[in-house]
């Protein structure tokens, strides 16, 4: 009898040895459910149907799952022993929503389109990715027909390099702003531009920012050189300081400090949902202004979550921070790694993870919640000038000096894509928001389309 006993005690153990006990918790690191005792064998399928059965899902959805900031893509057991993870203390498994549509890698340039005389440095497609804009160092803006890939207008007004633009979240107007420090506003079904110049700026204009959609349709109010979040409006300049203002008067509220130069960058958890406003990868239209503040709103909720919107800055000095401005004025973050000047900072669309691409000819990864450092992508052999996110975010496209776009695949951390094709650097890229095609222009004076 005491044998028996023994034996299944001992087999007891052996169940026991071969189970793991792990943590289930969201990106923000709420915890879901008490501790689990999981099977080495339990792999994503399995965590998946986990996750839909503790979330009481009606509809499944599918999720990602990271341990220590790497995603678990084989069994439990295999992952621990391969990363040499201590299974002493207990395993939190972080579980992210995936977007339930897929982004094809763009794989060929479909077209080169010829019309700027300079460079061009700015391009960037319409919320609902039926058209496209490029700014150029000609001083022009030039709207695209994308169906026959020729010049729809020529936007004259401006009286030097044309550096930045930004459609309005309801795809009505666009904006573009110079190095004389000049903004014009243009109506892009006729390529008129309404009303004058605005002259507010001694310096170049870096940045345009419309007010979101879900807080005023239709779109009228824009602001330069920064970012427009909750009802904030968030400036970065050459003060090294990044201030926050109140948007109804304007009045200064934060200042955020930390970097030791130059900010060149400034990115918001929700921009790609403040970008896009009520137009999603499906490509619907919407009948009436309230109609698309209505959706927008849903969109920007359903991606906040409960959460604070998160703020994140590049600067000169080679760093980057990661600030949560509502909650406090100290950083929740130092982002340091990059050996060179941070040209561009990107929240993916679901505002799980950070891109940065820098002059040190890298693009790295960040976790989007936390700050910490995930992977360095490398492969161009020249500066990073900028990047754009797929709207699923698996995929992050950067362009370089070196005359190539690159694709990244987050899930693997390697390089998916590489595309020649630029005769010299390339300044500027977009991916679409419905995820068919990609844009970038450069030193060479074209525009190129690119396809999956």
């Amino acid at each position: 009898m005491e044998v028996e006993a023994a034996e299944l005690g001992r087999a007891e153990e052996r169940e026991q040895s071969h189970r793991i006990l792990c943590q289930l918790a969201d990106s923000e690191g709420t915890q879901l459910g008490l501790p689990i005792f999981l099977p080495e064998t339990a792999g994503p399928k399995e965590l998946q149907q986990l996750v839909n059965q503790l979330l009481n899902n009606e509809e499944k959805l599918p999720y990602a799952f990271y341990v220590l900031d790497h995603e678990l893509a084989v069994e439990l057991g295999s992952y621990l022993q391969t990363n040499k993870v201590s299974v002493e203390k207990v395993i939190t498994i972080v579980y992210q929503p995936q977007a339930v549509f897929r982004i094809r890698p763009v794989t060929r340039c479909s077209s080169t389109i010829a019309g700027h005389t300079e460079a061009v440095l700015s391009v960037a497609f319409s919320p609902d990715g039926r058209h496209l804009a490029s700014g150029s160092g000609d001083t022009t803006v030039r709207m695209w027909d994308l169906n026959t890939q020729t010049p729809l207008f020529t936007c004259k007004g401006h009286k030097n390099w044309v550096l930045c633009i930004a459609w309005s979240p309801d795809g009505k107007h666009l904006v573009s702003g110079s190095k004389a420090g000049e903004l014009i506003c243009w109506d892009p079904q006729t390529g008129k531009s309404l009303g004058n110049p605005l002259m507010g700026h001694k310096k170049w204009i870096t940045g345009i920012s419309w007010e979101p959609v879900h807080l005023s349709a239709p779109c009228r109010r824009f602001v330069s050189a920064s970012k427009d979040g909750d009802g904030f409006i968030y400036t970065g300049s050459q003060d090294c300081t990044i201030k926050i203002w109140e948007t109804t008067q304007g009045k200064l509220i934060r200042e955020l400090k930390g970097h030791g130069h130059w900010v060149n960058s400034l990115a918001l958890s929700t921009e790609y949902v403040l970008r896009t406003g009520a137009f999603d990868h499906t490509g619907k239209q919407y009948s009436s202004p309230e109609e698309m503040k209505q959706v927008a709103l849903e969109r920007y909720n359903k991606m906040r979550g409960g959460a604070p919107e998160r703020l994140v800055s590049g600067s000169d000095d080679f760093t980057m921070f990661l600030w949560e401005p509502a909650a406090s004025k100290h950083p929740k973050n130092r982002m340091t790694g990059h050996q060179q000047l941070v040209n561009h900072v990107y929240f993916s669309p679901d505002g799980q993870w950070i891109a940065s691409a820098s002059f040190d000819k890298s693009v790295k990864l960040w976790n989007g919640v936390t700050g910490s450092f995930v992977a360095a992508f490398r492969g161009h052999v020249g500066p990073v000038y900028q990047i754009s996110w797929s709207a699923d975010s698996r995929l992050l496209l950067s362009g370089s000096k070196d005359l190539t776009l690159k694709v990244w695949d987050i899930r693997t951390q390697k390089l998916k894509q590489d595309l020649p094709g630029h005769a010299d650097e390339v300044f500027a890229v977009d991916w679409s928001p419905d995820g068919e095609k990609v844009a970038s222009g450069g030193k060479d004076k074209v525009l190129k389309l690119w396809m999956g």
